[in-house]
């Protein structure tokens, strides 16, 4: 009498007519599923709306400028005119935005050390004006 030798692989063809099954359900019943709806809380009426940003301008002989981003002009300040002038638009308000824009040629320990004197001077909103890598073009 012969003996029968144990089947030693999977066979896996029941495997892929379940799975293939499985996908025909899923796509069939998902265009049936309705989306629910979130209620998603609202918000109080607006406070108003913020403030342009002044921008401190810095050219690459370091001196400094202050203008409104709305206005085309702007005077060159010495270091405590330029705090003076700081300092007096913190105090009318004290979330007032600020841009740096600096020069590309100007060292980048001046315009830290800008940055450090606006922090001291009470800013809390200040950032760095770039311009898109297409100048030359």
């Amino acid at each position: 009498m012969r003996q029968r030798r144990l089947m030693n692989q999977i066979n896996v063809v029941p495997y892929i007519d379940v799975m293939l099954v499985l996908l025909v359900i899923f796509m069939v019943t998902a265009p049936m599923v309705q989306p629910g709806n979130i209620d998603v809380p609202s918000s109080g009426p607006l406070a108003a709306p913020p403030a342009e940003a002044m921008v401190i301008e810095v050219s690459k002989d370091g001196s400094l400028a202050l203008r409104a981003s709305s206005s085309a002009s702007s005077k060159k300040l010495s270091s405590l005119e330029f705090q003076r002038e700081l300092k007096q638009a913190i105090a009318s308000n004290p979330e007032q935005p600020f841009l740096v824009a600096a020069s590309s040629e100007l060292q980048y320990q001046k315009v830290i050390d800008i940055l450090e004197t606006a922090r001291e001077l009470g800013v809390k909103k200040i950032s760095l004006q770039t311009q898109s890598g297409n100048r030359g073009q």
